[in-house]
């Protein structure tokens, strides 16, 4: 499959623990990026596009609760949101902060350090993004279509 083979090993195991609709929208996002971007779309550019939302698995929600919790999120702000500690909450929590659960689970796995950083990076204002500007910019306007 051409996901898994832009893949390492261990990033494939992530890969396999995101939902069927994540891996859908992910691949979508990442051969946006590879036309964008053509030879520079390096193996860890594709895999930063691939495993962007990793971190969602870590809440577990389903499709319903995923919807809420972004409901919650958009209302009281990502800030105050990945602050919760108990219960559902602490759930909405998780998924707030699953840019910064994906990165340290990238960074577990050995992943590529643009790797990481993308996932850790991909709700950031590009001001603050440690990623060249041009790979930042195909990667958020493929993540949007």
């Amino acid at each position: 499959m051409w996901a898994t083979d832009q893949l390492l090993p261990a990033e494939r195991d992530l890969w396999f623990d995101m939902s069927g609709r994540d891996r859908r929208h992910a691949i979508v996002v990442a051969k946006q990026v590879a036309v964008t971007l053509g030879p520079q779309g390096t193996r860890p550019i594709i895999a930063a596009a691939l495993l962007h939302d990793v971190g969602k698995t870590v809440s577990r929600f389903g499709l319903l609760g995923r919807v809420v919790a972004t409901v919650i999120i958009a209302t009281v702000g990502r800030p105050r949101a990945a602050t919760w500690t108990r219960g559902f909450k602490r759930q909405v929590a998780l998924y707030a902060r699953h840019p910064e659960l994906g990165a340290e689970m990238l960074a577990r796995t050995g992943s590529d350090p643009l790797t990481v950083a993308w996932a850790r990076e991909h709700h950031s204002p590009e001001t603050v993004w440690t990623v060249p500007a041009e790979v930042g910019r195909a990667l958020r306007a493929a993540d949007q279509e």
